[in-house]
C-alpha cells in the first residue's frame, strides 16, 4: 500500500534541479516554436513583418534603446519607460493608499462599513475603460487622466479586498485593546494596520497587471510618449521589430515589480512569509 502510494503522480516531487528545468522549459519551447515559424514565413517572403528574426529585434533593440533618435535625440526606449512608469507609480501609490485608509476603515469600523460597502461594490462594477472618455473630457489629455484611470482602475477592488482582510482578524484582538483602554484610532494604527501592511502588499501584486493594462490603454489614446503609445503607434506600420521588444520589456518590468514586492514582503514581514503558499 504505501508504495502504491508512491506511484502516484500527485505524490512526485521534482528536485530542485528538475524543478528549474521544468520551469524553464516553456519559455525554451516557446522561443523555438517561434523560431521555427519565423523561418518559415521569412522563407516565404523575406519581407514579411508578423515574426521578424531574432536578427532584425536586436537590430531594432539598438536603435530603440542605444541610439538617439534622429529627430529628438533622446533614446526612445528609455524615454518611454520613465514616462510610463511615472504615471505609473503614481496611479498605483494612489490607489493603494486610498485602498488602505478606506479599506481599514470599512473592514473595523461599522458606520463606515455600512455607508461605503455598496457604494464601494457598485463602483468596482463600473469598466474603466467606459469611462476613458469622460476622464479626458474632465481632466484633459494630460498626465492627470491617465494617473486617475489608474487609481479608478485597481482602487476599488484593492478598497474591497482589504477591507475583507481586516473584518477577517480575530475579534478578540480588537476586544482585548479595547479592554486595555485603546481607542479605535489606536486599535487601526497599531494593531489592524501591522497586520495589513503585508497583505496589502498582495493586494498590490495582484492589482498591478490591471494597472499596466489601463495605463496602456490611456497612452495608446492620448499621449506623446510612452509604452503604449510608441506600440500603438508602431503598429500603423506593422513594425513588430520594434513592437515585441516593447512588450517583452513591458513583462519583463512587471515580472521584476512582482518579484520586488514579494521579496519585501518576505524581508519585512517574515511571520506572514512564512505562513503561506509561495505564489
Amino acid at each position: 500500500m504505501p508504495s502504491s502510494r508512491r506511484e502516484r503522480l500527485i505524490n512526485r516531487h521534482p528536485g530542485p534541479a528538475a524543478g528549474r528545468l521544468l520551469a524553464l522549459a516553456p519559455f525554451a519551447l516557446f522561443l523555438v516554436a517561434y523560431s521555427v515559424g519565423s523561418e518559415i514565413r521569412l522563407a516565404e517572403n523575406p519581407n514579411d513583418k508578423l515574426l521578424p528574426s531574432f536578427n532584425a529585434i536586436a537590430d531594432a533593440i539598438q536603435r530603440m534603446a542605444f541610439e538617439p533618435d534622429r529627430r529628438t535625440g533622446s533614446y526612445l526606449l528609455w524615454e518611454d519607460t520613465v514616462a510610463s512608469l511615472s504615471r505609473l507609480g503614481a496611479g498605483v501609490l494612489l490607489a493603494t493608499v486610498m485602498g488602505a485608509i478606506i479599506g481599514i476603515a470599512v473592514g473595523l469600523i461599522p458606520y463606515a462599513r455600512h455607508t461605503m460597502s455598496a457604494f464601494i461594490a457598485v463602483f468596482a462594477m463600473i469598466p474603466p475603460l467606459a469611462v476613458l472618455p469622460i476622464l479626458f473630457i474632465t481632466f484633459g489629455l494630460g498626465e492627470v487622466s491617465k494617473v486617475v484611470l489608474i487609481v479608478f482602475g485597481i482602487a476599488p477592488y484593492m478598497t474591497r479586498d482589504i477591507a475583507l482582510r481586516v473584518s477577517e482578524l480575530p475579534s478578540e484582538q480588537i476586544v482585548k485593546a479595547q479592554t486595555l483602554g485603546a481607542s479605535t484610532w489606536h486599535i487601526a494604527w497599531r494593531i489592524v494596520l501591522p497586520q495589513m501592511l503585508p497583505r496589502i502588499i498582495d493586494t498590490l501584486r495582484l492589482s498591478l497587471g490591471a494597472a499596466w493594462l489601463f495605463l496602456i490603454a490611456a497612452e495608446a489614446i492620448a499621449a506623446q510618449s510612452g509604452l503604449g503609445y510608441r506600440i500603438f503607434l508602431l503598429r500603423r506600420y506593422l513594425a513588430m521589430d520594434v513592437i515585441l521588444p516593447y512588450v517583452f520589456w513591458i513583462t519583463f518590468l512587471a515580472v521584476s515589480f512582482d518579484y520586488a514586492l514579494r521579496k519585501y514582503q518576505g524581508w519585512a514581514h517574515p511571520w506572514f512569509a512564512s505562513q503561506r503558499t509561495p505564489a
